[in-house]
């Protein structure tokens, strides 16, 4: 099993009605991508000067899931939102 963890720092100038369509969207995705076994996902809750702002968690069979999840059509909406509104983006993957 891999798991794809991703760290968003947004820019404080986020809309939050834009905000609120990407958390929208990523409660559309579990059960409704081949291979995503599991996603989760939050905003930081102890806002330390070393902390990100959200959190994704998403579990996999095989690395080749993470391909399928990255372009298919209900994420790839999401970048227009996550990629312009956030500071740094940062991705572990690893193996459970």
């Amino acid at each position: 099993m891999i798991r794809h963890t991703v760290l968003f720092k947004f820019k404080p100038d986020f809309p939050a009605a834009d905000r609120a369509a990407w958390i929208q969207g990523l409660n559309r995705m579990e059960g409704n991508i081949p291979g995503l076994l599991s996603l989760t996902h939050g905003p930081d809750v102890l806002r330390q000067d070393r902390s990100f702002d959200y959190a994704i968690v998403a579990d996999f069979n095989a690395v080749e899931d993470i391909d399928v999840y990255n372009f298919h059509p209900l994420h790839e909406p999401l970048k227009k939102y996550s990629f312009p509104n956030s500071e740094q983006i940062v991705a572990v993957d690893f193996t459970l």
